[in-house]
């Protein structure tokens, strides 16, 4: 065995119910007196709750999904003309996003508190959207500072949502399993993960005011993201990408309906990873064990009702093959990825 394994410097609170208390004590560690707070027009409430008291400059709501490069220089010309020291970021992987574009230019440290399951609070990887190309990369200063989990916030999201970004987390998981930089500390966390989402998941579906089942999809959706920020961006998250940023398709349910066919595509070309995976769900094989949780789930099943336009198969399918990692467990040729693409897009069983 042998490996190198980077662990992010990042301070993480989990506590139902102390968002506002473990917030107000990270911004007092950080020194911060100028605190600008990014939340979308849905958050406001919350974000309002959770930062009273705090010596915010300014409240952002101008949060869009895939993170615009216009969006992104509005909101760093915000940060700049209230003199702000720090951001606070207040939702879903956007809001987010938007924080890491703002940090990715002026250094500013972030104080995440997420009300999803998206993960990006965890990973230094930023993302910005041009013409409708998504470019991604990793960057040290992006990385928040710390992380405030309270279950409690998500409860707000509905589960057909909380489903969707649940099985986003759950890609992180699989993706970590063979991604570039893969080691046995990612692939461990990814199985506690996969174990923690797949106990916590079906729970909030059935009882969407529970707090025992957020909390387990929760911590799973940590521990996926720390390990993807370890082991890199995987075949599923180059797919998801491109098309996030060829068609702006809702970024958690891209996830949702990619996940099984790119497992599919891989598993049999990564037995020691698959084994595990499958143990993690507790099924004979990792394509049935996530074939049954989304069976419960209920989870959505094609990139037409996402609303991809058919003719658009072939396009994607070869921005993936120009952007796949050279390490993909099986090779990755034009006429696989587009016949994995046309499957996903008619909600085809993963083959």
């Amino acid at each position: 065995m042998q490996f190198v394994h980077d662990t992010p410097a990042q301070r993480v609170r989990f506590a139902t119910g102390a968002a506002r208390e473990g917030l107000a004590s990270e911004v007092a560690v950080l020194g911060a007196r100028r605190v600008m707070v990014i939340a979308g027009t849905g958050e406001r409430e919350l974000a309002d709750r959770v930062t009273a008291g705090l010596p915010v400059v300014h409240r952002h709501d101008d949060v869009v999904m895939h993170v615009p490069v216009e969006v992104a220089e509005r909101a760093r010309g915000a940060a700049a003309a209230r003199d702000a020291d720090v951001l606070v970021s207040v939702g879903g992987g956007s809001t987010t996003g938007l924080a890491k574009a703002v940090a990715l230019r002026t250094g500013l440290p972030i104080v995440a508190v997420p009300t999803t399951y998206a993960g990006s609070e965890a990973t230094a990887v930023w993302g910005l959207t041009e013409d409708s190309v998504k470019t991604t990369g990793t960057d040290v200063r992006v990385l928040p500072r710390a992380i405030v989990y309270d279950a409690a916030l998500t409860l707000s999201l509905p589960a057909e949502l909380s489903v969707a970004s649940g099985l986003n987390a759950l890609a992180h998981c699989v993706d970590s399993m063979w991604a570039p930089r893969t080691d046995p500390i990612n692939q461990a966390l990814a199985a506690e993960g996969v174990r923690a989402l797949q106990a916590g998941l079906p729970l909030v579906v059935k009882n969407p005011d529970g707090l025992p089942g957020r909390e387990q999809a929760l911590y799973g959706a940590y521990l996926s993201a720390v390990a993807f920020a370890s082991a890199g961006s995987g075949l599923h998250h180059k797919t998801c990408h491109v098309l996030g940023g060829m068609f702006n398709l809702p970024h958690a349910q891209t996830h949702a309906v990619i996940l099984p066919h790119v497992l599919a595509f891989n598993a049999p070309f990564a037995v020691e990873a698959e084994q595990r995976l499958a143990a993690a769900f507790g099924s004979r094989t990792a394509v049935e064990g996530l074939a049954g949780l989304r069976d419960k789930l209920a989870a959505p099943r094609s990139l037409r009702d996402l609303g991809m336009p058919q003719e658009g198969v072939v396009a994607v399918a070869e921005a993936v093959v120009a952007a796949a990692p050279a390490g993909n467990p099986r090779p990755v040729t034009l006429d696989s990825i587009t016949e994995l693409v046309r499957n996903a897009w008619e909600g085809a069983e993963p083959r």
